[in-house]
């Protein structure tokens, strides 16, 4: 008999549905509480609220567990590849050569942008976002791709996905070079995927860039390991948006806006400004901790704990290794890292940050690593966003694919005025 939990509302007793995961997690159904009772649950920014069922991503944030669709993260760190996880979240298993091979040349073929698209960069400002214009071309490309408008099957979908990983960078890269004035740099066919968006970020006319490999390797680290992250703010936004049936392209450029907020996408920047802003000042670690306690100056450690990671985010300390490695290979030391090796050394030895599990996350040290390999603070959050796409994409079909799609309409507990009359203009006061 399946397991029930009892939920008692004075003389009412309703017999909830317990829903159990793969890893034992437990969730009780209330999709019938409302009309069974009339009640409604409240949970403001749904810290406890369920609101679907996957099989991309697994966290446990009491361990520091990160799995895609069943594999830990340190694995795929450690022997995979961007593109490879990306095929992981997207279709549910590893891709064999063959398949691996099919999707590169995919995202090779889809990797340039049409003329048309091209023109739109000169209709920005300079010194616009860049996260602004990559949702806008983003949402564009449903133009210049109609027939993927409706994707009713897997041959649809596999193109539309492979060109939004593939174009998503490219549209990176080219408002990179609007920005700075600079000539655009076409993608190069025989480059993979991460080298080359450091090609068209970085190169010149007659005079392409070539990234030490061991800053390719970093960087496709960094976007393998911010590929997927289960039902965070972003994602969420792509399932709600698609829900409507809304086209993959509008639904991910919808991702990218609820990225762009600081508390969400911008976290890295923040935690490079705060090393900077220590740096500048010449302020003691040990000092700045001291000030960090005292909740009168208003002053946050960046970088540190999480809304899931009740303990060490395990994408933290693998990127930790990737910069280190990075910065010994360039043969140079980075102030920023001392500090934030320094930093975290301090707050993990002092109880007031271990009492409130409050550990090192994955933004404390990947704008240390996009510092080093050259990429400007600007375009932190769309290094995120491109990471993020292939989650974003496999959360969209995956939602499109249910059984019972449903659109999203989440209810509220209304707290306003009761019902009153309308006054005429001449008798306000």
């Amino acid at each position: 008999m399946p397991e029930t939990a009892r939920l008692q509302m004075g003389d009412k007793a309703v017999d909830l549905p317990v829903v159990v995961g793969t890893e034992d997690e437990r969730a009780l159904d209330i999709s019938t509480l409302r009309a069974q009772t009339g009640y409604i649950t409240l949970d403001d920014g749904y810290g406890n609220t369920g609101a679907c069922q996957s099989a991309i991503t697994f966290i446990d944030g009491e361990q520091g567990i990160l799995r895609y669709r069943g594999i830990p993260i340190e694995q795929l760190a450690e022997h995979s590849n961007f593109i490879e996880a990306a095929y992981l979240l997207i279709w549910g298993e590893l891709p064999t050569q063959r398949q691996l091979n099919d999707f590169s040349d995919l995202l090779t073929k889809h990797q340039a942008l049409h003329e048309a698209i091209r023109h739109h960069f000169d209709l920005f400002p300079s010194n616009s976002p860049p996260m602004a214009v990559l949702s806008a071309v983003l949402n564009a490309l449903s133009c210049f791709n109609p027939e993927f408008l409706r994707i009713d099957d897997e041959n649809s979908f596999q193109e539309a996905a492979a060109r939004l990983m593939a174009k998503v960078r490219t549209i990176a890269a080219y408002s990179y070079r609007h920005d700075r004035g600079y000539p655009t740099i076409h993608p190069h066919p025989d480059k993979k995927y991460t080298a080359n968006f450091l090609h068209m970020m970085f190169s010149q006319p007659y005079k392409d860039y070539e990234p030490d490999p061991e800053q390719v390797r970093a960087l496709d680290l960094l976007l393998l390991l911010h590929a997927d992250h289960e039902q965070n703010c972003s994602t969420a936004t792509v399932r709600m948006v698609g829900s409507s049936g809304a086209n993959l392209f509008a639904s991910v450029a919808a991702g990218v806006c609820a990225l762009w907020g600081p508390l969400h996408g911008g976290a890295n920047v923040a935690v490079v400004d705060m090393l900077e802003e220590i740096r500048r000042t010449k302020t003691t670690v040990k000092d700045f901790v001291q000030q960090v306690k005292d909740k009168r100056n208003g002053i946050r450690l960046m970088g540190f704990g999480h809304r899931v990671y009740k303990n060490f985010d395990p994408r933290s300390r693998i990127i930790k290794k990737a910069c280190e490695a990075v910065l010994a290979k360039l043969q140079r030391k980075d102030p920023l890292l001392e500090l934030a090796e320094e930093l975290e050394a301090v707050a993990l030895e002092d109880s007031y940050f271990v009492d409130r599990k409050l550990y090192p996350n994955v933004d404390f040290y990947s704008g240390t690593i996009l510092r080093a390999i050259g990429i400007p603070h600007s375009m932190f959050t769309v290094m995120f966003a491109i990471g993020r796409m292939p989650g974003w994409i496999a959360q969209w079909y995956e939602a499109r694919k249910a059984a019972s799609p449903r659109l999203h309409r989440p209810r509220q507990v209304y707290i306003g005025p009761a019902q009153r009359s309308y006054t005429p203009l001449d008798k306000r006061g």
